[in-house]
């Protein structure tokens, strides 16, 4: 990998610029590692502080992991999808994305992701929504005990939906929601066997739309699916349970 002479009028940003650019082009791939220090900076011609500066703006972005010690070095990352999540995780702890906020957008990404599914899915991919299903309703019928068995695979089924769509986009979007909605799940969604029996049914009603490629249907169930939970969440909210 060689890199030019960084522009001098602008040398921290031209050097990020530079090794992003390459990560982004495939230049660079998951795995490969840069450089060692030494010849970076021959490269640049910058200084030590303005290459290590460049190279944590990069690690930050989740271009890149440092490793230390022994074998260590710059390597790059196999996606920024992580920092992401990690983004959103803290956002939401924050509170700077309500529930409301989170559902507003779900309702639109999460119908997309059904309606594209149902005219895209193949006879494998209903065969493991089906299989996911079955699943679910082992952990159904065992009841609440099997409450967070249950609500993986509920994450399984959206993720897998989302993989049907073929878009890389829907993928890392749905994957960074449902890493981090538990909070939410955890605070406001109480462990109740009718919500659970209503969860299950939901995703049944989606899966067969998606079965017979009723592309419409398939939108509006998951639609209403994101909002019943998250009209039932709210209502959770303004009335909290009794204290014991």
């Amino acid at each position: 990998m060689k890199f030019r002479a960084a522009r001098q009028n602008r040398i921290f940003q031209d050097v990020v610029d530079q090794i992003q650019e390459a990560i982004l082009s495939n230049t660079l791939k998951p795995g490969d590692s840069l450089p060692p220090e030494r010849e970076l900076k021959e490269m640049f011609k910058t200084s030590r502080g303005t290459l290590r500066e460049a190279l944590r703006v990069l690690e930050q972005k989740g271009l890149i992991e440092i490793r230390v010690g022994a074998g260590g070095g710059s390597v790059v990352k196999d996606s920024p999808g992580d920092q992401f999540s990690e983004g959103l995780d803290l956002l939401i702890r924050s509170q700077k994305i309500s529930l409301d906020h989170l559902a507003e957008f779900r309702e639109g990404v999460e119908g997309s992701v059904a309606a594209i599914a149902a005219q895209e899915a193949k006879r494998e991919d209903i065969s493991l929504l089906e299989h996911i299903l079955e699943d679910a309703h082992r952990h159904v019928s065992a009841g609440l005990t099997h409450w967070k068995n249950f609500l993986e695979l509920d994450k399984k089924l959206h993720q897998s939906l989302a993989r049907i769509t073929g878009n890389p986009m829907y993928i890392l979007i749905h994957e960074m929601v449902h890493d981090n909605i538990h909070r939410y799940y955890d605070q406001y969604l109480p462990a109740d066997q009718g919500v659970l029996m209503k969860n299950y049914q939901d995703l049944c009603d989606i899966v067969n739309a998606v079965r017979e490629g009723r592309s419409t249907e398939a939108r509006i169930l998951a639609q209403r699916h994101v909002r019943w939970f998250t009209d039932y969440m709210e209502d959770h909210i303004r009335t909290p349970a009794p204290e014991r």
